[in-house]
C-alpha cells in the first residue's frame, strides 16, 4: 500500500450523510452525461444542421478537447474559490449552455454550446473533491467509491437516457430535459452543500495552474496512480468506443436501443465497485489494485465470445467495469490522503490522464476493429490490462524492497 508521507489528517467528524453523498454522486452522473449525450445522437444531428456524416464526429472531438480543457483551467480553482459558489455556479451556466444546444438554430451555436458544456462539466470533478473533503479521513474511500460510480454509471447510461427519449421526442429534448435536471440539481445542492471557507489566496491564478504540474513531480503516488488511471481507461474506452460495431453488424444487427441497454450491465458492475474504498480506508489499496486489475485481464475473455454468446458479453462487460471503478475508486481514495489543500489540483491532474486514456483507447480501438476485427480488440484490450497489471506489481515490488532496505 502506499502512503502519504504528510502527517495524517486529524480525525474530524465527518460532515457528509448518506443522503449528502447519493446527492453528490447523481449530480456528478448528470454533470457527466452532458458530454456522452450527442454519441447515440450524431446521426439526428447531421441531418439536422446538414451536416457531413464524416465530420459529424468533430462534436465527439470537441466535447472531450473542452472537457480535457476544463480539467485544467476550471477543477484547479476549487483550492482557490469557494467550492460551494463555484459548483453552483457552474451548473446554472452548464444549464444555459444545455439550451442554447437543445434551441440551437444553426451548426455555429450548436458547436459553441457543446463547446461549453464540455468545459462545464467538469464540475462532476470538483464535486469529487469537495466530497472527499467533507468526509472523515476513515470513511473518505468510502464517500469517494460512492460519488465516482455515480459519475461511472452517468457515463454508461447517458447513451440509454439519450436514444430512448430521442424515440420519444427528437434530440433536442434530450438537451432540455438535461437543462432543466441540471436547474433542479443546482437548487437542491445549494439547499445542501455547506458554506465551505474560501482559501487563503497564497497563489496567483496562474501559479495555481502551474502547481497542477508541480504535484507531479513532488508526489510519486500521484505519479504512478496516474499512469494506473491512463491505463484503465484505454482499456475501458477500448471496449465501450468500438462494442457498436460488431453488436450493430450482422450477423447481431441489434438496435441502437438494445445496444444502449448494455450500459445497464457497466452500471451494475460499477456499482458493485463502490465497496473497494473501504478497502483502501482500512489499508488494502495496493492489494484491491492488484486484484481488481487480474480481473480486468480475465473479463477480455468472456468479452471475445461476443458472436456466440451475448450472455458471456453481459458478463465480461460488468467484471470488466467491476475492474475498472475498483483501481479508480482506489487511485482516488489514496491520492486525496495528500495535500488536503490541494485536492482540487489533485483531481484536475490524475483526470488528465483518464481523458488521455479514454481518447487513445477511443482511436486505438476503431483503428484496429477496421484491421483484425472484434479479435484485435479483445487481443488490443488484454495487452493494455497486461501491461496495467506488471506496472502495479513492478511498482508494488519496488516499494516492498525499500522497506526491507529501509
Amino acid at each position: 500500500m502506499e502512503k502519504s508521507k504528510d502527517k495524517p489528517a486529524p480525525q474530524s467528524p465527518s460532515l457528509m450523510s448518506r443522503k449528502a453523498a447519493l446527492l453528490f454522486a447523481v449530480a456528478s452522473g448528470l454533470s457527466v452525461a452532458n458530454i456522452y449525450f450527442a454519441q447515440p445522437l450524431l446521426d439526428a444531428i447531421a441531418t439536422a444542421f446538414d451536416i457531413r456524416h464524416s465530420a459529424v464526429g468533430v462534436i465527439i472531438t470537441l466535447t472531450q478537447v473542452c472537457y480535457a480543457a476544463g480539467l485544467l483551467l476550471l477543477v484547479p480553482l476549487g483550492d482557490l474559490l469557494n467550492r460551494r459558489n463555484l459548483i453552483i455556479g457552474q451548473m446554472l451556466l452548464s444549464v444555459l449552455a444545455l439550451v442554447l444546444v437543445g434551441t440551437a438554430a444553426s451548426g455555429t451555436m450548436l458547436f459553441i454550446g457543446i463547446a461549453v458544456v464540455g468545459l462545464l462539466a467538469v464540475v462532476t470533478q470538483t464535486l469529487v473533491a469537495f466530497a472527499a473533503g467533507l468526509a472523515s479521513p476513515t470513511e473518505r474511500g468510502q464517500i469517494v467509491g460512492l460519488v465516482t460510480s455515480g459519475i461511472v454509471i452517468g457515463i454508461l447510461l447517458a447513451r440509454t437516457f439519450a436514444g430512448l427519449l430521442t424515440d420519444v421526442a427528437g434530440w433536442r429534448s434530450v438537451y432540455l430535459v438535461s437543462a432543466g435536471l441540471t436547474l433542479g440539481m443546482a437548487g437542491a445542492l445549494y439547499k445542501v452543500l455547506p458554506p465551505a471557507q474560501t482559501t487563503k489566496k497564497t497563489l496567483s491564478y496562474l501559479n495555481l495552474i502551474q502547481s497542477v504540474f508541480l504535484l507531479f513531480v513532488q508526489e510519486r503516488i500521484l505519479r504512478v496512480r496516474a499512469v494506473l488511471a491512463f491505463l484503465i481507461f484505454t482499456a475501458f474506452s477500448i471496449l465501450w468506443t468500438s462494442l457498436v460495431l460488431p453488436l450493430s453488424a450482422p450477423p447481431l444487427s441489434l438496435s441502437h436501443t438494445a445496444i444502449g441497454a448494455f450500459g445497464l450491465a457497466g452500471a451494475a458492475g460499477a456499482l458493485a465497485a463502490a465497496k473497494a474504498g473501504r478497502l483502501a480506508d482500512r489499508g488494502f489499496g495496493q492489494q484491491t489494485t492488484v486484484a481488481a486489475l487480474i480481473l480486468l485481464l480475465l473479463s477480455w475473455l468472456p468479452i471475445s465470445l461476443i458472436e456466440h454468446s451475448l450472455f458471456a458479453l453481459v458478463v465480461g462487460i460488468m467484471i470488466l467495469d467491476l475492474a475498472v471503478q475498483a483501481v479508480h475508486v482506489t487511485n482516488q481514495s489514496l491520492i486525496f490522503k495528500v495535500r488536503p489543500e490541494a485536492r482540487s489540483r489533485l483531481t484536475a491532474g490524475y483526470m488528465m490522464f483518464y481523458s488521455l486514456g479514454s481518447a487513445t483507447g477511443s482511436i486505438a480501438s476503431t483503428l484496429i476493429y477496421d484491421y483484425a476485427g472484434w479479435n484485435g480488440v479483445c487481443l488490443l484490450g488484454s495487452l493494455v490490462s497486461v501491461l496495467a497489471l506488471v506496472f502495479a506489481l513492478f511498482f508494488s515490488r519496488i516499494r516492498n524492497d525499500s522497506r526491507q532496505h529501509s
